[in-house]
């Protein structure tokens, strides 16, 4: 038999395997499978899980009481060593599990440092870490939306009575209340925090105690471990609960859309707060300049959230193609589930509380808005056509009309609001004097049906918003 060489003792280098090779890694292999520098973002929960998987141990009297009071006053000392930035990162030592057992060993000794990791593998171990960080960034997500949502409301209360185009093809539609084109945003934002809430479910199940693969050999508590951890239960089969990776392309998904809405009201910052529309001005504080242009003001945080957004994306089809060809149970490719998901929860919160910052110091342009409405000829030629329908007309006549008399007005260089009575007879009977200088806000008061742009029903709807709000936040 060789000569186990002393260079690969497994302790010497810090490893929880190693006894059964005779060669130590290849110095390109051990950078290439090390993950230290990306998972030490897990230690918190990496040692919130191993205190509350030793209390368990002693309590099965599966390790003695003491060395569980030696290990916890341990990983005590690792977690402020790591949190002040001391602890040294090795490759050698892989990842986060490693470096936290082989401190432990250095501080308490190797033998009761190996009784941590009874019962467990680093399969579960990695699983259990990665589900308390995607649910504190759940969270974190239920927090940073109803923030944004706030300042949406308060932005649209103070603004209730402006009244701007609404578009469809970017193309001048209808007119709408602002308010009521922001509570949209409000709308999307709701559905995105429904689908975090429902994301948390998946992700509130404790996987340790599955081990590898096959479940632990030890009379292990898990039910015990996992109300330590705040878990509302324990996973149903230890292969898929090691091989499961779904919570977190679940919080990706969610973030994705939640990132494409943002992304959405960030083009319409970008257009409303350009020259060519000037419905609003964003405040210094959220605005950049130029480096060669001294007149520029530049919405540069509603573009880096447009292009965030295609980020995240991409995090959620890595994961997912990652994911597509893996046999059951555990394999390497799941070291690569985190970089996505750590860049995705920071990238996320850091969106949302940007643009709530932002609508704080928004300011409209009321005249502007509204002029872009009156000044255009033929923005209310539905409601011409709604009139005819109120008169007896089917609406696709009553549509045909309209359409006609909008081509007489292009060729006659005219609006329909300079229309005389006898104009619009000409097109149809059954107008009437009333149908005269038709004006934005009768067009707005007509649409007083829930859901609707009408005055009423918009303030009804902050109100349902406020209510709704104050409901989430007090649980």
């Amino acid at each position: 038999m060789a000569r186990l060489d002393d260079t690969n003792n497994a302790a010497q280098q810090g490893r929880t395997w190693g006894s059964r090779f005779a060669r130590q890694p290849a110095e390109a292999v051990r950078a290439f499978t090390a993950s230290i520098e990306t998972d030490i973002a897990l230690y918190r929960q990496d040692i919130a899980g191993s205190r509350a998987h030793v209390r368990m141990l002693a309590a099965q009297e599966i390790i003695p009481r003491s060395q569980c009071d030696a290990l916890l006053q341990g990983l005590d000392q690792v977690e402020q060593e790591i949190a002040a930035g001391a602890l040294e990162l090795r490759d050698e030592r892989e990842d986060i599990h490693t470096h936290v057992e082989a401190r432990l060993a250095e501080i308490i000794g190797e033998e009761a440092a190996g009784w941590l990791h009874t019962g467990r593998s680093r399969n579960d171990q990695v699983a259990l870490d990665t589900r308390l960080y995607t649910r504190d960034a759940i969270d974190d997500a239920l927090v940073g939306i109803p923030a944004l949502q706030t300042a949406l409301v308060e932005l649209a209360e103070r603004n209730l009575d402006v009244y701007l185009p609404g578009y469809t093809h970017l193309q001048r539609a209808q007119p709408l209340l602002l308010a009521h084109h922001l509570l949209a945003y409000f709308e999307m934002l709701d559905r995105d925090a429904a689908r975090f809430r429902d994301a948390r479910t998946r992700v509130d199940v404790l996987p340790l105690g599955s081990a590898a693969l096959a479940g632990a050999a030890h009379p292990i508590d898990r039910e015990a471990v996992a109300k330590e951890l705040g878990f509302r239960a324990v996973s149903a089969n230890s292969v898929d609960a090691v091989a499961d990776r779904d919570y977190i392309a679940e919080y990706l998904a969610a973030a994705a859309i939640t990132l494409v809405h943002l992304s959405r009201l960030s083009e319409e910052l970008v257009l409303w707060s350009s020259a060519e529309f000037g419905f609003l001005a964003l405040d210094d504080t959220h605005t950049t300049g130029s480096s060669i242009m001294p007149q520029k003001k530049n919405p540069d945080i509603a573009e880096l959230a447009r292009a965030k957004s295609g980020r995240v994306m991409g995090h959620l089809v890595a994961l997912l193609t990652t994911l597509k060809g893996l046999p059951l149970a555990y394999n390497r490719d799941l070291q690569d589930d985190k970089q996505g998901l750590f860049d995705t929860a920071a990238t996320l919160s850091g969106t949302l509380h940007v643009l709530a910052t932002a609508l704080d110091g928004v300011r409209f342009d009321s005249a502007r808005a509204q002029a872009a409405v009156d000044g255009d000829p033929f923005i209310l030629a539905t409601d011409y056509a709604d009139y005819l329908v109120r008169k007896g007309l089917p609406f696709r006549k009553a549509h045909a009309v309209v359409g006609e008399l909008v081509r007489r007005c292009e060729a006659e260089g005219k609006g329909l609001a300079h229309l005389t009575l006898a104009e619009l007879q000409a097109s149809h009977s059954s107008f009437e004097v009333d149908a005269v200088g038709m004006t934005a806000r009768q067009a707005l008061a007509a649409r007083d049906v829930p859901g609707g742009t009408a005055p009423a029903r918009v303030r009804q709807a902050l109100a349902d918003a406020r209510k709704r709000l104050n409901a989430e936040a007090q649980g």
